[in-house]
């Protein structure tokens, strides 16, 4: 298990608690009540830290890289169902996004998200999921298939950002993006988003478009990152916390703020702590969320998301 700065506490209770049993295996003597002690000492310490965290710390448990990637997720929830589905039928295979059919139950399901790696090698094939074009195109022509069939569509959103390369944006990055934004304003069928990590910018936006958006507890969703925030505003990245509180990007600031409809809370300590319990939770918000949708005819689906998205934001006539 890797700690993060602030976990270090927490990791050094672990630690006395581990050598504390050891010392009990090994010897006659009895340790159980300096266990019981450390043991309640670690919780206490899980819940002073875990219960007050920064923006800025909870960013970096979006980062964790122990956390659940989108086709852990998937896996997860679909188990043996799920079937990727590849390529845009224009240019190629985009790795940083995936998507197939996969089955709750007896509902099918259409999974489209960004995937990162878990390694050197694996985040270099993934693209450290940042998506390109053809990505997009990708992401588009699977939820056209999906309004094809009347399946429901459900997005994973973890990505830093869209792909910012050269090649990207003589390919139509911007294009891409905003036409998957306009597409599904007006997708026939449910679609149901779930920002699981990072959510930056139009790299997140262009499959953040949904009847039912929700934030795992630990997410964020921002239009840029408090790093590059920092960079731009203060010409340095010192400033990262700073603009991580005032970005109002944590969950919590998301649904107060009406861009977000729920958050699933994540197990103490972030999702990677507990997968299973993540894993199911989140899987039960899609559920819930299907069972109000599927009711709904395409009609008023589009006119009700639609409707949803004119009342974001704060104006002046």
């Amino acid at each position: 298990m890797e700690y993060l700065e602030f976990e270090l506490p927490i990791k050094e209770l672990e630690d006395q608690l581990q050598k504390c049993k050891v010392i009990g295996e090994e010897s006659e003597v009895d340790v159980t009540e300096t266990c019981s002690q450390i043991e309640k000492k670690l919780k206490e310490a899980q819940k002073d830290i875990y219960k007050n965290l920064s923006p800025w710390q909870r960013v970096q448990l979006s980062r964790h890289p122990n956390r659940p990637y989108t086709l852990d997720h998937i896996n997860a929830i679909c188990g043996e169902s799920f079937l990727e589905l590849h390529g845009d039928r224009n240019v190629k295979d985009d790795k940083a996004m995936i998507g197939g059919l996969g089955k709750i139950g007896d509902q099918s399901f259409m999974f489209i998200g960004q995937q990162k790696g878990y390694n050197t090698k694996t985040r270099q094939y993934r693209n450290f999921g940042m998506a390109n074009p053809e990505g997009y195109r990708k992401a588009l022509r699977l939820m056209k298939s999906a309004e094809k069939f009347g399946l429901p569509v459900v997005t994973l959103i973890d990505t830093p950002g869209a792909y910012p390369g050269l090649e990207a944006e003589e390919r139509g990055q911007g294009e891409a993006i905003a036409r998957n934004i306009l597409e599904m304003t007006r997708l026939k069928v449910p679609i149901i988003t779930i920002v699981i990590g990072e959510g930056a910018s139009g790299g997140a936006l262009g499959i953040g478009v949904g009847d039912k958006v929700m934030m795992l507890e630990n997410s964020w969703y921002s239009v840029i990152s408090p790093e590059n925030c920092s960079s731009i505003l203060w010409r340095s990245w010192e400033h990262k916390e700073k603009a991580a509180e005032a970005l109002k990007l944590t969950a919590s600031d998301a649904k107060k703020i009406k861009v977000v409809d729920e958050i699933i809370k994540e197990p103490l300590g972030g999702a990677h702590r507990d997968r299973e319990k993540t894993f199911l939770a989140v899987r039960d918000a899609i559920v819930k969320s299907y069972d109000v949708l599927k009711n709904l005819s395409p009609k008023d689906l589009v006119s009700q998301r639609m409707e949803k998205y004119e009342k974001m934001g704060v104006f002046k006539d």
